[in-house]
């Protein structure tokens, strides 16, 4: 696997992939990589004939206060399982690579960015859909695939794409979760044991609320009562537990298919975040 930190001799490596008549996807990361990150490079080997994983722990989508300092950084490691997983090429650059002196551009989405994460992390989607932008620029894949752990993101990308003529696919992958049910993520590093034990409670009482909702309940009534449990099991806060539609993020008062259920809460000092389907 080559490991490249410049523009230069990343597009020299690219050209050869297309003279080669490859199709190359594109794995975006931040890096601290796990089974979910993993799935993600094994649908794109499955798809595509090679494969560019990016791993850039991008400031501009951290805002105030949140954890850009802390976020796991561990590319050795992340390197060895992406090269054992046939990944072909990984794109580290280096800071000045992405955002060189003078930098002045970012690139906003409007409307699907506005609730849910992007109202508690105002800018957070502007430095994601600027930092994907210039990632689809510089690879110029055939594919690229995302989590829909983050589902929100992966919207925003797919509006992006589409009104900037960015004209390759965009694949989201479902979530990998652990054997209880919790949605795998960099910031389960965080958790102690105890925290990690309660913070089972959010995917479990997201499950038996969309099952009550998808069964005629009433939305309103039966988020109450999730919020409660999730906030009674060791989370301390809860920026959004909400029904919307699957497709637009529209804000749903009654169940009307395709919907999705999204939620973001604090268990210690950890932001996690989930979604899951209604059928």
């Amino acid at each position: 696997m080559q490991i490249v930190r410049q523009l230069d001799p990343l597009r020299d490596a690219l050209a050869e992939f297309r003279k080669a008549g490859l199709k190359i996807g594109l794995v975006p990361t931040m890096g601290a990589l796990h089974a979910g990150h993993m799935r993600l490079v094994e649908v794109a080997r499955e798809q595509c004939d090679a494969v560019v994983a990016s791993i850039f722990v991008n400031p501009t989508q951290f805002g105030e206060g949140e954890d850009l300092d802390a976020y796991p950084r561990q590319e050795v490691a992340d390197a060895a399982l992406l090269d054992a997983a046939g990944v072909e090429l990984l794109w580290a650059p280096t800071a000045d690579q992405m955002y060189p002196s003078g930098y002045a551009t970012s690139v906003s989405v409007t409307g699907i960015s506005d609730g849910l994460c992007g109202a508690a992390r105002p800018g957070h989607f502007d430095g994601v859909a600027t930092v994907v932008a210039k990632l689809f620029n510089q690879v110029r894949p055939d594919a690229a695939y995302f989590g829909e752990k983050d589902y929100q993101q992966l919207a925003v990308i797919r509006r992006m794409a589409r009104d900037l003529d960015f004209t390759h696919d965009i694949v989201g992958v479902p979530t990998v979760r652990d054997p209880d049910g919790l949605a795998l993520s960099s910031r389960n590093a965080y958790l102690t044991a105890e925290q990690r034990a309660n913070a089972v409670a959010l995917p479990e009482a997201m499950r038996e609320a969309a099952t009550a909702i998808a069964d005629g309940g009433k939305v309103a009534a039966i988020l109450e009562a999730a919020k409660a449990r999730i906030l009674a099991s060791g989370f301390h806060k809860i920026d959004y537990l909400e029904l919307r539609d699957a497709n637009t993020l529209a804000l749903l008062d009654v169940f009307t298919k395709p919907a999705r259920l999204f939620a973001a809460a604090h268990i210690g000092p950890t932001r996690l975040i989930d979604n899951i389907p209604l059928s």
